[in-house]
């Protein structure tokens, strides 16, 4: 048996010529960037974060089946409730033993390769990327990979105009059942390409007794390809696009996954929920100067297709871009600086706003291997 205990401390800071949400203030998330002029106050932030460091222990047991694996890492970056807060985070927490694993980890639906070597946490919004309960079947690894997994199915939806409308308050999402992801990976010398697709069911329950019935269901589904490429020597292209409906709460940065439409010739069931068809693509080049110094410069665009009940200030699209100059002077430490820039647009009011940033940042990685030795 062996234990690998592994992480990095990281210290960013920056400045931000605009403004976004105060809970994300170390980040370039677009759907958290103003809804209207000053809604965060006037532009210029300086800001200092540690909350991309993070800790892990991976664990190898040779047993009679094979040998058990299991990693369990953490960060510091908080959401949800802890939004803006330094704090634990869980990343993963998964064990996995010949074809079959189980807990949370990376969903089959994404690509982690494609997520560039840049200094900003969030990402690319234009990628699917969410770390899923899962139970999976790995029948092929290697070369040529063949994940199948049962996710822990999950939706958010938004009331769109209506969202004050009293009739909405007793709408319940339910989940019936687990959302089925899987993908297909072949990887050479020459990098790899994947294709990945998710299907989920989806409805929602009116549990108020009045003169309307809100209930209903929709079927979420999307479709993903990703690669990377070697090019020459050192470079690589990471490029990924996904289509679908209802599935944007697998992707990086995307509000909901059910809109409202308007219904108003039937008196029973004037608004219906839906699922909402999203547009994902990422795009990125990294080159290597030298031994120490690397680049990496690229653009992600993510936008959604709005039903018509949806408010006038929600999220309709947006852009994401950053160029960076990462200088590794020893192994286990890196130093860089990135320009980064992000564009909201509203779905019908006509606003658009920009977000440029520059940040700096300081990593230093620690790893150690106790045991494995016969």
């Amino acid at each position: 048996p062996r234990l690998e205990i592994y992480g990095f401390a990281q210290t960013d800071f920056g400045y931000d010529f605009n403004q976004v949400d105060p809970d994300w203030f170390d980040v370039l998330r677009i759907t958290k960037l103003p809804k209207y002029e000053n809604e965060f106050g006037e532009d210029g932030r300086t800001y200092f974060s540690v909350r991309q460091s993070r800790f892990g222990v991976k664990g190898f047991v040779p047993t009679g089946i094979g040998e058990v694996k299991t990693i369990f890492e953490w960060e510091l970056f908080g959401v949800g409730v802890d939004a803006g807060q330094t704090t634990i985070r869980l990343r993963h927490a998964w064990g996995e033993v010949g074809a079959l694993g189980v807990g949370q980890t990376w969903s089959p639906f994404m690509d982690p390769d494609i997520f560039p070597n840049s200094l900003e946490y969030w990402g690319p919004s234009g990628m699917p990327l969410f770390r899923n309960v899962q139970v999976r079947w790995m029948p092929m690894r290697g070369e040529n990979e063949l994940f199948v997994a049962l996710e822990r199915p999950g939706a958010s939806s938004d009331g769109g105009v209506y969202a004050d409308h009293v009739a909405l308050e007793d709408v319940r999402i339910r989940t019936p059942l687990p959302d089925l992801s899987a993908h297909y990976r072949k990887t050479g010398k020459w990098g790899h390409f994947q294709v990945a697709g998710i299907l989920r069911q989806i409805e929602w329950d009116d549990t108020n007794a009045d003169q309307f019935d809100l209930s209903g269901s929709d079927t979420g589904w999307g479709l993903h390809a990703s690669t990377n490429l070697k090019v020459g020597d050192g470079d690589l292209i990471r490029a990924s696009v996904v289509y679908g409906e209802g599935v944007e709460n697998y992707m990086n940065d995307a509000p909901i996954d059910i809109g409202i439409r308007n219904n108003f010739s039937d008196p029973v069931k004037p608004i219906v929920g839906e699922a909402i068809p999203l547009l994902g693509i990422v795009a990125f080049y990294e080159h290597a100067w030298s031994k120490k110094f690397n680049t990496a410069v690229g653009y992600s665009y993510f936008g959604m297709d709005n039903p018509d009940g949806q408010a006038a200030d929600f999220f309709d699209s947006g852009h994401y871009a950053l160029v960076n100059l990462l200088y590794t002077p020893v192994p286990g430490m890196m130093a860089g600086t990135e320009l980064q820039w992000g564009q909201r647009k509203n779905f019908t009011d006509g606003w658009t706003t920009d977000d440029l940033r520059v940040q700096f940042s300081f990593k230093y990685n620690f790893s150690y291997t106790l045991g494995g030795k016969k």
